[in-house]
């Protein structure tokens, strides 16, 4: 019974990725390929590679976390609440940026995200080092993401309130 655990956690941020990627996948060749980006913008096809490690990596974390603490305890409620706060910001990027074509609140939430999400390593640490440590490729990927957006958010000053079609 314990595996079933195991793959609901693991998977659970996979849910909100998918549907992010699903409802604005026609976002991507007909507006976002037209933004000014920087040189080192990845391409478009690492994008879902890297998602797809990192969910995983992080969804396994929140089941070390919830395992570790006896389930959903007192003691779970801020690492865990952390850990789903951060996740809803990150589900909301991509309707922000992709279906809203508002930089402005993209911005705002990928810096809220990264703060949620040091939060949620920080809290992690005590409980769980493996699952702390499974959270830093994830950091160092939402770096460069918040990087990313803040070259977009820049480059593009005619997109930052949002879509204007």
């Amino acid at each position: 019974r314990m595996w079933a655990y195991t793959v609901g956690f693991t998977v659970l941020p996979h849910v909100g990725g998918f549907l992010g990627w699903f409802l604005n996948r026609k976002e991507i060749p007909a507006w976002y390929e037209k933004l000014k980006k920087p040189s080192w913008c990845p391409s478009r096809r690492v994008f879902p590679v890297a998602w797809t490690v990192l969910y995983t990596g992080m969804g396994y974390a929140s089941y070390l976390v919830w395992n570790d603490l006896g389930g959903c305890s007192s003691k779970a409620i801020v690492p865990l609440g952390l850990y789903g706060a951060q996740l809803v910001l990150n589900w909301a990027w991509p309707p922000l940026f992709f279906g809203a074509h508002n930089l402005n609140m993209a911005l705002v939430d990928v810096l809220c995200l990264d703060g949620l999400a040091l939060g949620t390593l920080c809290s992690w640490y005590r409980i769980n080092r493996l699952a702390a440590l499974l959270l830093l490729p994830y950091l160092g990927w939402l770096a460069m993401a918040t990087c990313l957006t803040i070259r977009i958010w820049r480059d593009n000053p005619e997109l930052k309130s949002g879509k204007s079609d």
